[in-house]
Protein backbone atom coordinates (compact mmCIF):
# COMPACT_ATOMS: atom_id res chain seq x y z
CA UNK A 1 0.00 0.00 0.00
CA UNK A 2 1.20 3.22 -0.80
CA UNK A 3 0.58 6.57 -0.58
CA UNK A 4 0.66 10.02 -0.55
CA UNK A 5 2.33 12.85 -2.21
CA UNK A 6 3.44 14.92 0.54
CA UNK A 7 3.61 18.93 0.15
CA UNK A 8 0.26 20.88 1.47
CA UNK A 9 -0.58 20.79 -2.46
CA UNK A 10 0.75 17.50 -3.50
CA UNK A 11 3.51 16.14 -5.27
CA UNK A 12 3.04 17.70 -8.72
CA UNK A 13 1.20 20.85 -7.69
CA UNK A 14 3.83 23.07 -5.12
CA UNK A 15 7.42 21.79 -4.38
CA UNK A 16 8.71 19.57 -7.44
CA UNK A 17 12.17 17.80 -6.75
CA UNK A 18 13.12 21.44 -5.23
CA UNK A 19 12.08 24.02 -7.86
CA UNK A 20 9.26 25.97 -6.73
CA UNK A 21 6.96 27.27 -8.82
CA UNK A 22 4.01 28.39 -7.00
CA UNK A 23 4.78 31.87 -6.56
CA UNK A 24 2.04 33.70 -8.38
CA UNK A 25 -0.30 34.70 -6.75
CA UNK A 26 -3.92 33.23 -6.28
CA UNK A 27 -6.78 35.73 -7.66
CA UNK A 28 -7.15 38.31 -4.76
CA UNK A 29 -10.85 38.88 -4.32
CA UNK A 30 -10.19 41.00 -1.03
CA UNK A 31 -6.73 42.01 -0.44
CA UNK A 32 -7.44 44.61 2.87
CA UNK A 33 -4.19 44.80 5.70
CA UNK A 34 -6.55 42.67 8.02
CA UNK A 35 -8.90 41.03 5.71
CA UNK A 36 -7.82 38.78 3.02
CA UNK A 37 -9.89 36.53 0.30
CA UNK A 38 -8.78 34.24 -2.51
CA UNK A 39 -9.78 31.71 -5.63
CA UNK A 40 -7.57 29.47 -5.55
CA UNK A 41 -7.00 26.83 -8.72
CA UNK A 42 -4.50 24.51 -9.27
CA UNK A 43 -4.60 21.46 -11.92
CA UNK A 44 -1.94 18.95 -12.88
CA UNK A 45 -2.25 16.56 -15.95
CA UNK A 46 0.18 13.34 -17.02
CA UNK A 47 0.84 11.11 -19.93
CA UNK A 48 2.18 7.73 -18.53
CA UNK A 49 3.62 4.80 -20.53
CA UNK A 50 4.72 1.75 -18.36
CA UNK A 51 6.21 -0.52 -20.75
CA UNK A 52 5.93 -3.23 -18.19
CA UNK A 53 3.22 -4.26 -15.83
CA UNK A 54 2.94 -4.86 -12.41
CA UNK A 55 0.97 -8.22 -10.52
CA UNK A 56 -0.31 -6.05 -7.15
CA UNK A 57 -3.78 -6.44 -7.58
CA UNK A 58 -4.45 -9.70 -9.75
CA UNK A 59 -5.63 -7.57 -12.43
CA UNK A 60 -3.08 -6.87 -15.07
CA UNK A 61 -1.63 -8.97 -18.29
CA UNK A 62 1.87 -9.35 -19.06
CA UNK A 63 2.30 -6.58 -21.29
CA UNK A 64 2.79 -2.69 -21.60
CA UNK A 65 0.41 0.11 -20.18
CA UNK A 66 -0.42 3.68 -21.69
CA UNK A 67 -2.79 6.15 -19.40
CA UNK A 68 -3.59 9.58 -18.41
CA UNK A 69 -4.28 11.18 -15.63
CA UNK A 70 -5.44 14.94 -14.22
CA UNK A 71 -7.53 17.07 -11.39
CA UNK A 72 -8.56 20.32 -11.19
CA UNK A 73 -8.54 22.08 -7.78
CA UNK A 74 -10.67 25.07 -6.95
CA UNK A 75 -12.36 27.21 -4.08
CA UNK A 76 -11.69 29.89 -1.63
CA UNK A 77 -9.38 30.64 1.29
CA UNK A 78 -9.22 33.55 3.40
CA UNK A 79 -8.18 35.21 6.79
CA UNK A 80 -9.21 38.37 9.14
CA UNK A 81 -6.76 39.54 11.67
CA UNK A 82 -7.79 41.59 14.46
CA UNK A 83 -4.65 42.98 17.04
CA UNK A 84 -6.20 41.79 19.90
CA UNK A 85 -7.93 38.71 18.94
CA UNK A 86 -5.27 36.79 16.66
CA UNK A 87 -6.42 35.41 13.36
CA UNK A 88 -9.27 33.40 11.74
CA UNK A 89 -8.05 31.57 8.98
CA UNK A 90 -10.32 28.94 6.01
CA UNK A 91 -10.14 27.08 3.48
CA UNK A 92 -12.69 25.71 1.30
CA UNK A 93 -12.02 23.93 -1.98
CA UNK A 94 -13.23 21.01 -4.52
CA UNK A 95 -11.32 18.72 -6.56
CA UNK A 96 -12.39 17.00 -9.69
CA UNK A 97 -9.58 14.13 -10.93
CA UNK A 98 -9.76 11.50 -13.87
CA UNK A 99 -7.99 8.78 -15.43
CA UNK A 100 -8.46 7.26 -19.04
CA UNK A 101 -6.78 5.18 -20.82
CA UNK A 102 -5.47 1.70 -19.78
CA UNK A 103 -4.91 2.94 -16.35
CA UNK A 104 -1.95 2.36 -14.22
CA UNK A 105 0.67 -0.01 -14.65
CA UNK A 106 -0.30 -1.65 -11.11
CA UNK A 107 -3.87 -1.88 -11.58
CA UNK A 108 -5.15 0.77 -8.86
CA UNK A 109 -6.83 2.46 -12.01
CA UNK A 110 -8.39 1.05 -15.03
CA UNK A 111 -9.15 4.22 -17.19
CA UNK A 112 -12.73 4.89 -16.53
CA UNK A 113 -12.75 6.91 -13.26
CA UNK A 114 -14.38 10.18 -13.17
CA UNK A 115 -15.49 12.13 -10.03
CA UNK A 116 -16.04 15.58 -8.31
CA UNK A 117 -16.07 16.03 -4.61
CA UNK A 118 -15.14 18.30 -1.69
CA UNK A 119 -11.68 17.97 -0.55
CA UNK A 120 -10.16 20.75 1.75
CA UNK A 121 -12.85 22.16 4.07
CA UNK A 122 -11.25 23.47 8.00
CA UNK A 123 -11.02 26.65 9.36
CA UNK A 124 -8.58 27.97 11.92
CA UNK A 125 -7.40 30.30 14.99
CA UNK A 126 -4.20 31.73 15.34
CA UNK A 127 -2.74 33.58 18.78
CA UNK A 128 -0.66 35.91 16.81
CA UNK A 129 1.39 37.61 19.72
CA UNK A 130 -1.33 37.61 22.04
CA UNK A 131 1.07 34.19 23.91
CA UNK A 132 4.42 35.84 24.25
CA UNK A 133 5.67 32.71 25.98
CA UNK A 134 4.92 31.07 23.21
CA UNK A 135 6.17 32.46 20.68
CA UNK A 136 4.69 34.39 16.73
CA UNK A 137 1.53 32.42 16.33
CA UNK A 138 2.05 30.37 19.87
CA UNK A 139 -1.40 28.55 19.49
CA UNK A 140 -2.47 27.42 16.01
CA UNK A 141 -5.88 25.35 16.51
CA UNK A 142 -7.58 23.91 13.06
CA UNK A 143 -10.36 21.06 12.09
CA UNK A 144 -12.19 19.81 9.49
CA UNK A 145 -11.11 18.38 6.06
CA UNK A 146 -7.16 19.05 5.98
CA UNK A 147 -3.90 16.80 5.19
CA UNK A 148 -1.70 16.13 8.38
CA UNK A 149 1.87 16.38 7.89
CA UNK A 150 4.15 14.90 10.81
CA UNK A 151 8.33 15.44 10.43
CA UNK A 152 9.22 15.08 6.71
CA UNK A 153 6.10 12.83 6.46
CA UNK A 154 7.87 9.48 7.27
CA UNK A 155 4.79 8.70 8.87
CA UNK A 156 2.15 10.26 8.33
CA UNK A 157 1.98 13.10 5.44
CA UNK A 158 -2.03 13.26 4.47
CA UNK A 159 -4.34 10.76 3.07
CA UNK A 160 -3.43 10.23 -0.18
CA UNK A 161 -3.94 7.42 -1.75
CA UNK A 162 -6.58 7.79 -4.81
CA UNK A 163 -7.11 4.15 -6.05
CA UNK A 164 -10.30 3.73 -8.52
CA UNK A 165 -12.29 1.27 -10.17
CA UNK A 166 -9.52 -1.06 -10.98
CA UNK A 167 -9.18 -2.27 -6.99
CA UNK A 168 -11.41 -5.15 -5.43
CA UNK A 169 -14.30 -4.84 -7.58
CA UNK A 170 -14.61 -0.66 -7.18
CA UNK A 171 -15.07 -1.02 -3.70
CA UNK A 172 -11.95 1.25 -2.98
CA UNK A 173 -12.56 4.03 -5.73
CA UNK A 174 -11.44 6.72 -4.74
CA UNK A 175 -12.12 8.77 -8.05
CA UNK A 176 -8.47 7.86 -9.73
CA UNK A 177 -5.31 10.18 -10.29
CA UNK A 178 -3.17 7.07 -8.36
CA UNK A 179 -0.25 8.72 -9.24
CA UNK A 180 -0.72 12.95 -9.11
CA UNK A 181 -2.56 12.29 -5.77
CA UNK A 182 -5.24 14.90 -6.15
CA UNK A 183 -6.59 14.22 -3.04
CA UNK A 184 -4.71 14.43 0.79
CA UNK A 185 -7.24 15.90 3.28
CA UNK A 186 -8.53 13.58 6.06
CA UNK A 187 -12.12 13.35 6.60
CA UNK A 188 -12.56 14.53 9.95
CA UNK A 189 -9.29 16.25 11.68
CA UNK A 190 -8.43 18.15 15.02
CA UNK A 191 -4.87 19.85 15.10
CA UNK A 192 -3.29 21.91 18.13
CA UNK A 193 0.14 23.58 17.63
CA UNK A 194 1.43 24.72 20.33
CA UNK A 195 5.04 26.83 20.74
CA UNK A 196 5.22 28.29 17.12
CA UNK A 197 8.50 27.08 15.03
CA UNK A 198 11.60 27.36 17.25
CA UNK A 199 12.81 26.69 20.76
CA UNK A 200 10.77 24.08 21.81
CA UNK A 201 7.40 23.31 20.89
CA UNK A 202 4.67 20.87 19.45
CA UNK A 203 1.42 19.61 18.42
CA UNK A 204 -1.52 17.10 19.53
CA UNK A 205 -4.39 15.94 17.47
CA UNK A 206 -6.53 13.78 15.60
CA UNK A 207 -7.75 12.26 12.43
CA UNK A 208 -10.22 9.82 11.01
CA UNK A 209 -9.87 8.91 7.44
CA UNK A 210 -13.24 8.13 4.79
CA UNK A 211 -10.14 6.42 2.55
CA UNK A 212 -11.57 2.72 1.92
CA UNK A 213 -8.00 1.69 0.42
CA UNK A 214 -6.77 3.13 3.83
CA UNK A 215 -9.57 0.86 6.22
CA UNK A 216 -10.52 4.29 7.03
CA UNK A 217 -8.13 4.53 10.15
CA UNK A 218 -8.84 6.54 12.65
CA UNK A 219 -5.33 7.95 15.02
CA UNK A 220 -4.82 10.23 17.66
CA UNK A 221 -1.29 11.54 18.04
CA UNK A 222 1.10 14.28 19.83
CA UNK A 223 4.54 15.85 18.53
CA UNK A 224 7.00 17.35 20.91
CA UNK A 225 10.22 19.35 18.54
CA UNK A 226 13.19 21.35 19.80
CA UNK A 227 14.31 24.00 17.11
CA UNK A 228 17.68 25.59 16.84
CA UNK A 229 19.70 27.06 13.85
CA UNK A 230 21.59 23.52 13.55
CA UNK A 231 18.31 21.66 13.22
CA UNK A 232 15.49 20.10 14.69
CA UNK A 233 14.93 17.06 17.15
CA UNK A 234 11.71 15.76 17.42
CA UNK A 235 9.65 13.33 18.95
CA UNK A 236 6.44 11.58 17.39
CA UNK A 237 3.62 9.51 18.95
CA UNK A 238 0.75 7.85 17.34
CA UNK A 239 -2.43 5.76 19.02
CA UNK A 240 -4.47 3.36 16.33
CA UNK A 241 -8.01 4.31 17.71
CA UNK A 242 -9.91 2.31 14.92
CA UNK A 243 -10.19 1.25 11.58
CA UNK A 244 -13.50 0.15 9.34
CA UNK A 245 -13.28 -3.58 9.90
CA UNK A 246 -15.09 -4.39 6.29
CA UNK A 247 -11.97 -2.85 3.82
CA UNK A 248 -9.70 -4.06 6.62
CA UNK A 249 -6.66 -6.45 5.05
CA UNK A 250 -5.17 -8.57 8.24
CA UNK A 251 -2.03 -5.72 8.96
CA UNK A 252 -4.46 -2.80 8.70
CA UNK A 253 -6.84 -4.27 11.38
CA UNK A 254 -3.99 -4.21 13.15
CA UNK A 255 -4.10 -0.04 13.10
CA UNK A 256 -6.73 -0.46 15.64
CA UNK A 257 -4.74 -0.12 19.21
CA UNK A 258 -0.95 0.31 17.62
CA UNK A 259 0.89 2.26 19.16
CA UNK A 260 4.11 4.27 17.09
CA UNK A 261 6.87 5.86 18.32
CA UNK A 262 9.80 8.07 16.27
CA UNK A 263 12.55 10.00 17.48
CA UNK A 264 13.82 12.12 14.42
CA UNK A 265 16.19 14.87 13.90
CA UNK A 266 17.39 16.94 10.60
CA UNK A 267 19.60 19.98 9.74
CA UNK A 268 22.95 20.77 9.25
CA UNK A 269 24.58 20.45 12.43
CA UNK A 270 25.84 23.95 12.06
CA UNK A 271 27.77 23.24 8.79
CA UNK A 272 27.03 25.58 6.25
CA UNK A 273 26.12 23.08 3.12
CA UNK A 274 25.74 19.78 4.92
CA UNK A 275 22.26 18.16 5.13
CA UNK A 276 21.53 15.16 7.76
CA UNK A 277 18.68 13.60 8.28
CA UNK A 278 17.17 10.43 10.61
CA UNK A 279 14.41 8.96 11.92
CA UNK A 280 13.89 5.64 13.77
CA UNK A 281 10.42 4.46 14.71
CA UNK A 282 8.81 1.74 16.46
CA UNK A 283 5.32 0.34 16.04
CA UNK A 284 3.38 -2.18 18.48
CA UNK A 285 0.45 -4.13 18.09
CA UNK A 286 -1.75 -6.68 19.06
CA UNK A 287 0.35 -9.58 16.78
CA UNK A 288 3.83 -7.92 17.99
CA UNK A 289 6.51 -5.42 17.13
CA UNK A 290 8.04 -3.33 14.04
CA UNK A 291 10.38 -1.32 13.36
CA UNK A 292 11.72 1.23 10.49
CA UNK A 293 13.69 4.02 9.60
CA UNK A 294 16.35 6.07 7.75
CA UNK A 295 19.85 7.83 7.86
CA UNK A 296 20.65 10.75 4.95
CA UNK A 297 23.02 12.93 4.61
CA UNK A 298 23.75 15.34 1.67
CA UNK A 299 26.35 18.09 0.43
CA UNK A 300 25.35 20.86 -1.40
CA UNK A 301 28.77 22.18 -3.66
CA UNK A 302 27.68 26.08 -3.20
CA UNK A 303 30.88 26.98 -5.65
CA UNK A 304 29.96 24.74 -8.59
CA UNK A 305 28.29 25.42 -11.64
CA UNK A 306 24.61 25.04 -10.97
CA UNK A 307 25.23 24.23 -7.34
CA UNK A 308 24.04 20.65 -7.08
CA UNK A 309 23.71 18.30 -4.46
CA UNK A 310 24.63 14.92 -3.82
CA UNK A 311 23.22 12.59 -1.21
CA UNK A 312 22.57 9.50 -0.01
CA UNK A 313 19.67 7.55 1.98
CA UNK A 314 19.64 4.29 3.41
CA UNK A 315 16.39 3.31 4.81
CA UNK A 316 14.82 -0.14 5.86
CA UNK A 317 11.83 -1.45 6.45
CA UNK A 318 10.56 -4.33 9.00
CA UNK A 319 8.75 -7.43 7.99
CA UNK A 320 5.92 -6.50 9.69
CA UNK A 321 6.08 -2.51 9.23
CA UNK A 322 2.69 -1.23 8.32
CA UNK A 323 3.67 1.90 6.28
CA UNK A 324 0.51 4.05 7.03
CA UNK A 325 0.32 7.40 5.57
CA UNK A 326 3.45 8.12 4.23
CA UNK A 327 4.31 10.32 1.68
CA UNK A 328 6.30 13.67 -0.59
CA UNK A 329 6.83 15.80 1.52
CA UNK A 330 10.35 17.45 0.40
CA UNK A 331 11.25 16.27 -2.79
CA UNK A 332 11.31 13.33 -4.95
CA UNK A 333 12.20 10.03 -2.84
CA UNK A 334 10.28 11.21 -0.24
CA UNK A 335 9.14 8.99 0.76
CA UNK A 336 7.82 7.70 -2.93
CA UNK A 337 11.21 6.00 -3.46
CA UNK A 338 11.22 5.32 -6.97
CA UNK A 339 9.05 6.72 -10.02
CA UNK A 340 8.19 2.73 -10.87
CA UNK A 341 9.14 0.91 -7.34
CA UNK A 342 7.39 2.97 -4.95
CA UNK A 343 4.17 3.43 -7.54
CA UNK A 344 4.08 -0.09 -9.46
CA UNK A 345 6.19 -2.44 -8.32
CA UNK A 346 6.80 -1.98 -4.79
CA UNK A 347 8.12 -2.35 -2.10
CA UNK A 348 5.26 -0.49 -0.40
CA UNK A 349 7.61 0.41 2.68
CA UNK A 350 7.21 -2.70 4.22
CA UNK A 351 10.17 -5.65 4.10
CA UNK A 352 12.91 -3.99 2.46
CA UNK A 353 16.09 -2.21 2.46
CA UNK A 354 16.62 0.60 0.19
CA UNK A 355 19.83 2.03 -0.83
CA UNK A 356 19.70 5.66 -2.14
CA UNK A 357 21.87 7.95 -3.99
CA UNK A 358 20.74 11.45 -5.53
CA UNK A 359 22.03 14.33 -7.40
CA UNK A 360 19.68 17.19 -7.69
CA UNK A 361 21.04 20.29 -9.36
CA UNK A 362 19.63 24.02 -10.99
CA UNK A 363 21.31 24.90 -14.14
CA UNK A 364 18.68 28.06 -14.50
CA UNK A 365 16.70 29.31 -11.77
CA UNK A 366 13.86 28.13 -14.18
CA UNK A 367 15.21 24.34 -14.48
CA UNK A 368 15.90 21.60 -11.74
CA UNK A 369 17.01 18.96 -12.37
CA UNK A 370 16.98 15.58 -10.32
CA UNK A 371 19.11 12.10 -11.19
CA UNK A 372 18.43 9.29 -8.44
CA UNK A 373 19.07 5.37 -8.15
CA UNK A 374 17.95 2.54 -6.11
CA UNK A 375 18.66 -0.78 -5.42
CA UNK A 376 16.02 -2.58 -3.59
CA UNK A 377 16.49 -5.74 -1.52
CA UNK A 378 13.14 -8.06 0.22
CA UNK A 379 14.51 -8.21 3.19
CA UNK A 380 12.70 -12.03 3.77
CA UNK A 381 11.07 -13.03 0.55
CA UNK A 382 9.49 -16.07 1.99
CA UNK A 383 6.12 -16.43 0.84
CA UNK A 384 5.53 -12.86 -0.05
CA UNK A 385 6.52 -11.24 -2.95
CA UNK A 386 9.94 -10.49 -4.03
CA UNK A 387 10.53 -6.98 -4.75
CA UNK A 388 14.50 -6.45 -5.03
CA UNK A 389 15.56 -4.34 -8.01
CA UNK A 390 17.17 -1.77 -9.08
CA UNK A 391 15.98 1.81 -10.99
CA UNK A 392 17.51 5.00 -11.90
CA UNK A 393 15.38 7.81 -12.80
CA UNK A 394 15.62 11.46 -14.15
CA UNK A 395 13.47 14.00 -13.72
CA UNK A 396 13.18 17.46 -15.03
CA UNK A 397 10.89 20.46 -13.65
CA UNK A 398 10.76 23.23 -15.95
CA UNK A 399 9.14 26.97 -14.60
CA UNK A 400 7.81 27.52 -18.09
CA UNK A 401 5.51 30.82 -16.54
CA UNK A 402 5.16 31.48 -12.67
CA UNK A 403 2.38 29.62 -13.03
CA UNK A 404 2.90 26.83 -15.35
CA UNK A 405 5.77 23.83 -14.89
CA UNK A 406 6.64 21.08 -16.99
CA UNK A 407 7.93 17.76 -15.46
CA UNK A 408 8.84 15.19 -17.76
CA UNK A 409 10.25 11.95 -16.20
CA UNK A 410 12.20 8.63 -17.08
CA UNK A 411 12.37 5.65 -15.21
CA UNK A 412 14.79 2.92 -15.91
CA UNK A 413 13.77 -0.05 -13.76
CA UNK A 414 15.35 -4.06 -13.42
CA UNK A 415 13.76 -6.28 -10.97
CA UNK A 416 15.42 -8.86 -9.46
CA UNK A 417 12.55 -11.63 -10.62
CA UNK A 418 9.67 -11.71 -12.46
CA UNK A 419 6.27 -12.45 -11.13
CA UNK A 420 6.61 -16.17 -12.50
CA UNK A 421 10.10 -16.47 -10.69
CA UNK A 422 8.05 -15.08 -7.23
CA UNK A 423 8.43 -11.56 -8.01
CA UNK A 424 5.87 -9.25 -9.69
CA UNK A 425 7.10 -8.00 -12.82
CA UNK A 426 4.50 -9.49 -15.52
CA UNK A 427 5.93 -11.82 -18.47
CA UNK A 428 9.91 -11.45 -17.53
CA UNK A 429 12.09 -9.54 -15.70
CA UNK A 430 13.69 -7.39 -18.43
CA UNK A 431 14.10 -4.13 -17.95
CA UNK A 432 11.37 -1.50 -17.62
CA UNK A 433 11.54 1.87 -19.54
CA UNK A 434 9.14 4.07 -17.84
CA UNK A 435 8.04 7.54 -19.45
CA UNK A 436 6.03 10.52 -17.60
CA UNK A 437 5.02 14.09 -18.46
CA UNK A 438 3.35 16.38 -16.23
CA UNK A 439 1.96 19.67 -16.75
CA UNK A 440 1.26 21.57 -13.40
CA UNK A 441 -0.76 25.00 -12.84
CA UNK A 442 -1.29 26.96 -10.24
CA UNK A 443 -3.45 30.72 -10.20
Amino acid sequence: MKKYLGTALGRSACMLGGLWCCAAPALQLVDGPDTKLSFDVQSTVGAFHSQKNYQVWGNREAGHSSWQEGYIKYGLSGSVSRDNLGTLYGTFNRVASATWGDGDAAGFTNGSERTDKWEDAFAGWRSGDLFPALGQDGIDVSAGRQAILLGDGFIVAGDGISAGRGVADNVYNRGGGYYITPRRAFDQTLWVKLGGEQGLHGSLGWFKSDNPIQAKVEMAFSTLEYTADAGTLGLTYLRGLGVDKKFAVDAQADRDGMDVYSIRAAGNAGVENLFLSSELAWQNTRRGDAQAGYVEAAWTFADLPWQPTLGYRFSQYGVHWDSLLYGFSRGYGTWFQGEVAANYAGPFGNNTAIHQVYWRAQPHEKLAVNVLAYDFRTRHPNGVADSSGRELDLVLDWAVTPNIVISPMLGLYDPKKSAEQGGVQLGDNDLNVYTALLISTQF
